[in-house]
């Protein structure tokens, strides 16, 4: 099956984006100028990331392929970062849970022999893994800060009456690490029904046969299940420490 996305569709169906900028505009969201930017970045960046991997898959070399990982890895724990405004150390906790959760995942699935370790395999899966790692960070980072503000009082209860830092954070942590797992959990409840993510339908678009894309798209699910609930536990148990001082007290 030939695909043929020209130039001209590629511009007719940059249309489409007018239909969300004519939402931002018509409800006066002030959405307009960062949908502008968004799409502009989207599109350069797309395109040399495009040139770049045609390059690397070309080469084949180890290393150029291990730093290609390491700067998604990386790219990933910057955005992490960003959720988690007033958590010291945000950058280097996202990037040890990132790198944790890519590497265990990549690892499992190169022993079982799921993918090959070349660049073609490797380099798209490992920016799955690390997205989607990312997400279940920032949505933990969030949930520590709204739940360490809105319930205050009980932390402090519970270490007035002489708990620890972690017995008196224990329910916060977990609640976070629930809210960084949920979209995933959710994603892998309507797979199928709801949805056909982007692994299954660009087979199937390629000309696979759905049963095999269907095969590819259920190694997605797990490795994501995977990959966001290592990510997110680490990112937590490490992360509730910096809302309390030197003297174990909330900040």
């Amino acid at each position: 099956m030939n695909l043929a996305v020209n130039n001209t569709s590629l511009f007719l169906a940059a249309m489409l984006v007018l239909v969300a900028l004519g939402i931002s505009l018509w409800q006066k969201l002030g959405l307009d100028r960062d949908i502008v930017v968004g799409v502009v970045r989207a599109v350069v960046q797309l395109f040399i990331v495009g040139y770049l991997l045609k390059y690397i898959f070309r080469v084949n070399n180890l290393w150029l392929t291990l730093a290609m990982i390491g700067f998604i890895i990386f790219n990933a724990a910057w955005n992490a970062k960003k959720r988690g405004p007033g958590i010291d150390h945000a950058l280097a906790i996202s990037l040890l849970a990132i790198f944790v959760s890519t590497g265990v995942t990549l690892g499992v699935l190169v022993l079982s022999g799921a993918i090959k370790f070349v660049p073609s395999q490797m380099i798209p899966i490992s920016g799955m893994i690390a997205s989607n790692s990312m997400v279940a960070i920032g949505l933990a980072y969030r949930s520590l800060n709204s739940q360490f503000h809105d319930q205050r009082q009980g932390v402090l209860e519970r270490l007035a009456l002489g708990a620890g830092l972690l017995d008196a954070s224990i329910a916060i942590v977990r609640e976070a690490i629930r809210t960084g797992m949920s979209p995933t959990i959710d994603s892998a409840k309507t797979v199928g029904l709801v949805s056909l993510p982007g692994m299954m339908s660009g087979l199937i678009f390629a000309g696979v046969d759905p049963v095999r894309a269907i095969r590819y798209q259920i190694m997605v699910t797990f490795m994501l299940l995977s990959a966001t609930s290592l990510g997110s536990i680490i990112a937590c148990y490490l992360a509730y420490r910096n809302f309390y001082n030197e003297q174990k007290q909330l900040k």
